[in-house]
Order: structure tokens, then sequence, then C-alpha cells
């Protein structure tokens, strides 16, 4: 057996962390995969002396990443450090040296992906980012080479655990969404300041990635849609349920002949379609393509050690390239410059609750308002009396969201009509 392949690692926090236990647990057994042990030789670190999640030698870790991007004995940089700024910077200085890249930094691909791609292939050197997007799940590589052969006509995903956690809780328990918020805080599995999470940022980052690869044309972050699911409420979901529906917060992409379409919102699923059973923190992404069907990934999509396994499965990649001189076979794929659909063009199902005067003539003035508008609806229900109010549930057929969205304009004027409480988009049935 060679020599050691040696690793810079930039970041030692939670990813960081689960990638050198991994190795630690797991290295005889990659040694034997790729005819040659991987070894971590330096650590960018902010403070040398913090107390670590994983037991490494001091004098590994440094604060300086000169020692480590200057190093020409150090072939691969491992980043896990997150963020925009120093993490961009010092990918583009590694990748100026010829070493190749492992990075799990959705923030940055989705809005310097091309920068960074351009700069790799320009330097022969690979730039892997598996961890990216759906943490231990494999999507990217069957993506980019497993798939390549299709047309991906759609990918339609659960790429937040948190968002997913929440909405199985209220779900399960019709638990209110601030009261199970805190409780994901508490667990862990929500951050202090939820907004990325629970306002589709997070997901939109996932998303715009997974677009550009399935879609060869580059889309960003700024460029995908997004709402959030801090409005839904129970009773929301709890109707959805009757209807035969989970509510989820889905991340969706697709091609047609208008362009690309690219967002993140609140979206009820069909009991029967495979992504309503994805529960807690557990991420899944639907693939259509016109050879392979449909498909879907499923797993954990986040955590130390979930994340930790893309990463070394990309290391060993980028390994097993360096001992055959075969680096960057695989560079961005983004050949096209395929136009981009408002939202306002996109075609949908969509779920309402009204809060509406009871008396006659009601349903008929708002049925008008719709018709006018070429909405149609599909089912009206009489939920709840809320003291001299009614309480109405509708299902539209498919439409187009501008129509949606100018008749909804109209309701809201109406005196009937004294609250439009919930809109929410049906995804997953027939012909989307």
């Amino acid at each position: 057996m060679s020599g050691p392949i040696n690793i810079g690692l930039l970041g030692l926090g939670t990813v960081g962390s689960g990638v050198v236990r991994l190795l630690q647990q797991n290295g005889g057994a990659i040694a034997q995969k790729l005819g040659r042990p991987l070894k971590i030789s330096r650590i960018l670190v902010r403070d040398r002396h913090r107390t670590r999640q994983v037991e490494v030698s001091p004098d590994l870790l440094t604060t300086d990443p000169e020692t480590i991007l200057a190093d020409p004995d150090i072939p691969i940089i491992v980043e896990v450090m997150g963020g925009t700024g120093a993490a961009r910077e010092y990918i583009l200085k590694a990748i100026s040296q010829g070493k190749s890249v492992v990075t799990a930094n959705k923030d940055l691909l989705a809005l310097y992906g091309k920068e960074l791609f351009d700069a790799a292939e320009a330097s022969g050197v690979d730039l892997f980012f598996e961890a990216s997007v759906g943490g231990g799940i494999p999507i990217i590589h069957p993506l980019k080479e497993c798939l390549a052969g299709n047309r991906i006509r759609q990918v339609i995903g659960i790429v937040n655990g948190t968002t997913n956690y929440i909405l199985t809780k209220m779900s399960r328990e019709g638990r209110d969404f601030a009261e199970v918020l805190k409780e994901a805080q508490s667990l862990g599995y929500a951050e202090a300041d939820p907004a990325a999470d629970i306002e589709g940022d997070d997901a939109a980052r996932k998303m715009a990635i997974l677009a550009s690869i399935a879609f060869g044309t580059r889309i960003t972050y700024p460029d995908v849609y997004r709402e959030g699911i801090s409005n839904l409420t129970a009773q929301d979901i709890s109707y959805a349920a009757d209807l035969g529906y989970a509510v989820k917060l889905l991340g969706i992409a697709r091609e047609d002949e208008e362009g690309i379409e690219v967002r993140v919102h609140p979206a009820l699923v069909p009991l029967n379609h495979p992504l309503a059973a994805v529960s807690d923190v557990f991420n899944a992404i639907f693939v259509e393509g016109d050879a392979v069907g449909e498909t879907m990934f499923y797993g954990r999509g986040a955590g130390s050690m979930p994340t930790a396994s893309a990463v070394v499965g990309d290391i060993m990649e980028a390994a097993r390239n360096i001992q055959h001189k075969t680096r960057g076979r695989i560079s961005c794929t983004c050949f096209y410059d395929k136009p981009l659909k408002p939202m306002g063009a996109i075609i949908t199902k969509y779920y309402l609750r009204l809060v509406v005067v009871d008396r006659p003539g009601v349903l008929a003035s708002i049925a008008g308002v719709f018709g006018e508008r070429e909405v149609s609806l599909a089912s009206v229900i009489q939920e709840r009396m809320l003291g001299e109010l009614a309480e109405l549930v509708l299902i539209t057929h498919r439409v187009r969201e501008q129509n949606m969205q100018d008749a909804l304009g109209v309701l809201a004027g109406l005196p009937v009509v004294k609250e439009i409480a919930c809109v929410v988009r049906v995804e997953g049935g027939e012909s989307g």
C-alpha cells in the first residue's frame, strides 16, 4: 500500500468533527478501498484552545489558512466552515494552487457556483459537493452521472429536516406552529434563529443547486421563489388530512416548453404520494426522468455523521482521481441559458380557507369572482360556524398562479369575505 494522501480540513464544527470521527472509525476500510490511507494533516480553526467534539492532536490545529492552502503536500482541501466570505476566498485560493476541493457549503454554491466551477475547470481539479444537499443522501452524484442520460422533467423534494419535523408534529399531535418550533429548538433540530429554515431560505439554496444540475442551466438562490411555514395552523393541517393530503414544505423544480420553474413553499401532497410519508427530520428527493421514470432518494438530510458520510465519499473520489491522474473529469454541467418562468405563470391546484358572512348568496358571489378569472373550483366544504360567520374550505382545479392571485385580490375586497385565512398550493398529483 502506498503512502497517505494528505487532507487539509477547513473547519472543525459539527460537520468537520464528523469527518474526523468517520476517518478515525473507518480509516482502515477506507484505505483498503483506495489502496492508500487518507490522512488529515492540518485543520483550520478559529481558536486552537476550545473544547472539541472529537479528539484530535493539538499539533494538527492552526489558525493560519496559509499553512494549509500553500502546502504543496496537501492535494485535497475539505471546506466545512460555512459562510460565503472566507470560505469562498479559501476555496478559490486552493483551486488556484492545483488542489481539489470538497465542500458542504450550499450557501456558497447557490450564490457563487459558476465562479467556483469555472475556476476548477480552468485549473483541472475536482470540486465535489455531495454534502451540500440532503446530508447523507446521495443525490448530486446520481443527478450528474447516474441519471445523466435522462432528460429530467422534475425534481420535488423535502430538503429541510427542521420544517419537516415541525409539520410532522403539528399533524400528529394537533399542536400549533409556535409551540412545536420551541420544542424543535430545545431538541437541537432548529437554530436559536430559525428563520433560514422556517422561511424556506435553506431549502431554496438547495433547490437552486439541484435545479442547476437537473436542467443544465444556472439557477442561483435569488432566482428561487420561496414561502415559509410560519403561517400554517394546526386547523389547516387537520383539514388537509380530512381531504386526503399531508402538508409539507416542498422544493419544486420543473422544466416545460415555457422554461424552468423553481420554488419553495408549503404544499398539500396526496397521502398516496411517496413524499407524504416522509416524517420527522428525514429528507426525500423525488426525481422524474424520461428514461428512468420516477425515483426517490430518502434518508437523513443533516447531522454530523450523515453529512460526514457524503463528505468522505467525495474525499475518496477526489483521492482516486489523484491516484489515476484524472482530475476534473466532470465539471460544471450548466451548458444552457434557459428562461426562468415567472411565478405568475406556474400552474397548480390550490387549497383555500375563507371566513365569510353566513348568509344566502355569499358562495355564489365568491364563485362568480373565481369564474371571471378562470379559476375552477373542484370542491367547497363548510367546516365550522364562527358565530355569525362561516368557514369555507375550497380546492381548485389546476389554474395559472396569476389568475388565482387576481381572484384573491378581488375576494379580499368583498364585504362578505372577512378573512382569507390560508392559501396553500396542492402538488404531487397527476400533472403536478
